[in-house]
């Protein structure tokens, strides 16, 4: 009997964005990109997995509800962990053969633009690489799942590799610097709405790639220069540079959406006004001491340096109120600062009804994927979800 293997996996929120894919089937993109991993204290996936001989059939559970096995990503992830594991002999060939249940969940909104999917697949493919004992790299089986993923599966700040082979065997993750790199590093994800997005990132991403002009000037002339310099930024723990490129990176994403046929967009009349806030605070300070970034959704992750934070919580408190205060900022312990009236005066975005912004994670740059020893599994020795019970 194999034993149950537990592991949690981190968000990647990317800084040079990944839009557009070369080739479908392999989710391999049309340019790199840059990501950092948050911490997997305040948001994570976890993922419990066994193999036993007395299973009927591949089974998985997600949130707590059977899924069906027929997901070919989720088939090309299984098939390729097997394939790794059968060609390093890290297991016996009867193992290879036993079917596997899978029980996965989320701390955080699944398809509302938070990298649910990327924390997901990096924590299913780490999970079936430490069931059969695995030891190469696995960005490339994550990449199979949701191309994202393969930043989950390491910590700090992370760079997905296009590659050019057309076998995607080049297109892997690697670690630009570790979680401890740039310790002042924070992030404050303004969590604008829950529901699921109206065009799925997949969709969105055929419909750019096929008819915006802008992607493809955006690939050839706009992406490998910035790649270099945020890494370069990283490296120098050059804030300025970072959030700079950053910001034009996220503005550039969302110009694409716009420039496709059709239109299409993710962010809102909240995260516009986000961006306005965060554009005068940085004028009245003469200097930028935070950075937005959207994904594929209309959630705002704002990095910061730690002492900065204190003083972008309660500006962002006085511009977006909560009728629920005091569960309004979730993650890692924040405290309040008082704001000058003489800034209060010069901010362009005045004061807004109460619950625009539904809450805020505070969180910081974090460790990849990590296997729990304590236990704390999601599934019984039986192999069934302790949820079922």
């Amino acid at each position: 009997m194999s034993g149950i293997v537990t592991v949690v996996a981190p968000v990647n929120i990317a800084v040079i964005k990944y839009w557009g894919k070369r080739n479908e089937e392999l989710i391999l993109p049309l340019n790199d990109s840059v990501s950092a991993t948050l911490d997997i204290n305040v948001m994570c996936a976890k993922t419990s997995v066994c193999a036993r001989p007395d299973f009927d059939e591949d089974t998985i559970w997600l949130n707590g509800k059977r899924e069906s096995f027929s997901n070919q990503r989720l088939l090309n992830c299984l098939r390729e962990i097997k394939d790794r594991a059968a060609y390093e002999k890290s297991v016996d060939n009867i193992f290879l053969t036993w079917k596997v249940h899978i029980c996965s969940e989320n701390n955080f909104p699944t398809a509302a633009g938070l990298a649910s999917s990327a924390a997901g697949y990096a924590c299913l493919v780490s999970a079936l690489a430490k069931l059969y004992k695995v030891k190469s790299d696995v960005s490339l089986i994550a990449r199979l799942g949701s191309g994202s993923a393969c930043r989950s599966v390491y910590g700090g700040f992370v760079r997905w590799h296009a590659g050019l082979k057309s076998d995607g065997s080049d297109s892997i993750a690697t670690q630009v610097a570790d979680s401890k790199h740039w310790p002042e590093m924070r992030a404050l994800i303004l969590v604008v709405g829950e529901s699921k997005k109206k065009i799925s990132s997949t969709k969105g991403m055929k419909i750019s790639t096929e008819t915006s002009d802008l992607l493809k000037y955006r690939v050839e002339y706009c992406v490998p220069k910035r790649t270099e310099e945020i890494c370069q930024a990283i490296k120098e723990r050059n804030y300025n540079k970072f959030a700079e490129i950053t910001m034009k990176e996220s503005n550039q994403f969302h110009a694409i959406c716009l420039d496709s046929y059709p239109p299409f967009t993710y962010i809102t009349e909240v995260s516009h006004k986000i961006i306005e806030l965060v554009h005068t605070y940085n004028e009245i300070c003469g200097e930028i001491k935070v950075a937005y970034t959207f994904d594929a959704g209309p959630n705002a992750c704002l990095y910061l340096l730690e002492k900065e934070v204190p003083k972008v919580l309660s500006l962002i408190k006085h511009v977006f109120p909560s009728s629920s205060p005091e569960a309004y900022v979730t993650g890692l312990s924040s405290r309040s600062e008082h704001l000058d009236t003489n800034m209060l005066s010069k901010l362009s975005v005045q004061p807004q009804e109460k619950d625009l912004i539904k809450y805020i994670i505070h969180t910081k740059v974090g460790e990849g994927p990590t296997v729990l020893v304590d236990g704390s599994h999601l599934m019984n020795e039986a192999g069934i979800p302790l949820s079922s019970y």
